[in-house]
């Protein structure tokens, strides 16, 4: 356990990049040693050492981000800084690309790209990586463990390389995660996660479908059993293709997740009987919030770090209805990076999150 750790950002003109930059600098262990932002930075910006960070993000200007830039990103760069920690708010093909190199020079790496997410091909296969089956890439996969704390915590401690989970996965993961292990669910009768999440979702990228003209006074249904983060779904709730259908839907928002859960429980169960399974599951997991009364809203997690669950149970107490919620760019994304890098250098979990 250290007092403090130079990281840095690769990807930092994103959305989930801003977010991420804001939680670093205002995280009360890294005053000292603020992150170093890095990434593409044409000729006539590089003349001038590279671009101020509050010319890219302005909403970030203050005392702590004074001379603070995006700079030409090189390897000798991170080297000559101390650089121990990487983030990587990087596509997915450059994080295959960057990781290996990254993790052969010391490093230890938080990516929040779906590049290291998958331990299976067969989920992997709809990312179509081009150095799938390589030997380099099955080693460097062996590394990766998937940064969910409230799952792994313990993993994650130790390890060198951690996969940040999707934002959709994180709204339904968490929420069924303690139900099927305690064997609960009827998974033969099926699982229905119906989610739906704000435009930045999307990306920054713009394109015909998150356009203002189509996203605004509409909502629609897409990636229909295709969508990447089925794969996280069945490697980390431990269910088959056939016993969970997921259909996200973009909602005509900025941000926020909701996600609805259909369950079926293999016995009549007790709306007591199953809070107590939620509450042992998360007793040390303090980004995780337990509604007993109300369902969630995305009104009430949009900007802050954590999971919302709450649930209803029908009167024969054999089917339940699970509502999570979650900022996307926060606990979806930069913010579980954060609970991760607290996990990584022993320091409380939610330390700079609440």
């Amino acid at each position: 356990m250290t007092n403090t750790v130079q990281t840095a950002v690769i990807g930092v003109t994103g959305y989930a990049g801003a977010e991420l930059a804001r939680l670093l600098l205002h995280h009360p262990r890294l005053k000292s040693a603020p992150p170093i932002f890095a990434g593409r930075v044409d000729a006539k910006d590089e003349a001038r050492g590279g671009i101020p960070l509050t010319e890219i993000h302005p909403q970030l200007a203050g005392s702590n981000t004074a001379g603070l830039k995006l700079e030409p990103f090189s390897w000798e760069l991170l080297t000559s800084r101390g650089v121990q920690v990487l983030f990587l708010a990087t596509p997915h093909e450059q994080s295959r690309e960057w990781v290996p190199e990254a993790l052969a020079r010391g490093l230890r790496l938080i990516d929040l790209s779906g590049a290291w997410r998958l331990n299976e091909s067969s989920n992997r296969a709809i990312y179509n990586f081009e150095d799938e089956g390589t030997e380099l890439a099955a080693e460097t996969q062996a590394q990766a463990v998937y940064g969910m704390p409230e799952l792994h915590r313990a993993q994650i401690a130790g390890a060198c390389l951690v996969a940040n989970p999707g934002c959709y996965a994180t709204s339904i993961i968490l929420p069924l995660k303690p139900l099927v292990s305690a064997r609960l669910v009827d998974l033969d009768h099926g699982i229905v996660a119906d989610s739906k999440s704000g435009v930045s979702g999307a990306g920054k990228a713009p394109t015909a479908k998150t356009h203002f003209m189509y996203a605004a006074d509409n909502l629609s249904a897409y990636g229909l059993f295709t969508h990447r983060h089925t794969g996280e779904l069945l490697e980390q709730i431990g269910v088959e293709k056939d016993q969970i259908v997921f259909t996200p839907h973009l909602l005509p928002i900025p941000r926020g997740i909701l996600s609805t859960i259909y369950v079926r429980f293999g016995s009549s169960q007790t709306a007591e009987s199953i809070s107590q399974i939620y509450r042992e599951f998360f007793a040390y997991s303090p980004m995780v919030r337990l509604h007993n009364k109300t369902l969630p809203q995305i009104q009430h997690v949009v900007n802050t770090n954590y999971a919302d669950i709450g649930f209803q149970l029908a009167s024969d107490g054999r089917r339940a209805v699970i509502v999570s919620c979650l900022d996307n760019l926060l606990k979806g994304a930069s913010s579980q990076a954060v609970q991760n890098l607290n996990v990584m250098q022993g320091w409380p979990e939610a330390e700079g999150l609440e």
